[in-house]
């Protein structure tokens, strides 16, 4: 358990190796390349302190775009997918026993960071190379999509 409490979650820009960020567009995140007439989400992150939750493979974290709409995991037709949930990141952070689809381990790679979805391991958050793509999920690191992401504190 965390003896430190969190008040308020964490702010962060998120971009990825090609320079892409994540834009609010209606309840979708899209990835566009960054620039002056782009306005990125805010990310917001809290740790999760239910201690059943193993962090091995990296810090289990709630993920979110606004403080009451958060990243999620869902299996839609059997394939994991990247939702937008209406939920309070802090209701999230302060329940004993975690919701595992709204759950991610942040892995830090070299000066990146990686987010693997607890409820569907193996399955990361990513990107297309491709401007104005959804962010998603992937089980395919390194090939079609960007699985790294610049991680920066606000």
């Amino acid at each position: 358990m965390i003896s430190d409490r969190v008040e308020h979650p964490g702010t962060f820009s998120i971009r990825d190796p090609l320079q892409m960020v994540w834009e609010l567009e209606g309840e979708t995140l899209i990835a566009v390349p960054s620039s002056k007439k782009v306005k990125p989400a805010t990310i917001f992150s809290v740790p999760c302190t239910d201690p059943d939750i193993s962090n091995e493979k990296g810090s289990p974290i709630f993920l979110g775009v606004k403080e009451d709409l958060c990243l999620f995991c869902a299996e839609i037709e059997g394939r994991p997918t990247l939702q937008l949930k209406k939920e309070s990141i802090m209701k999230l952070y302060e329940e004993k026993k975690a919701q595992k689809s709204f759950l991610f381990l942040r892995g830090i790679e070299g000066s990146t960071s990686t987010f693997q979805s607890v409820a569907c391991l193996g399955w990361f958050i990513a990107t297309s190379s491709q401007v104005g793509q959804p962010v998603t999920l992937t089980n395919d690191r390194g090939k079609t999509y960007n699985t790294n992401f610049y991680f920066s504190s606000l």
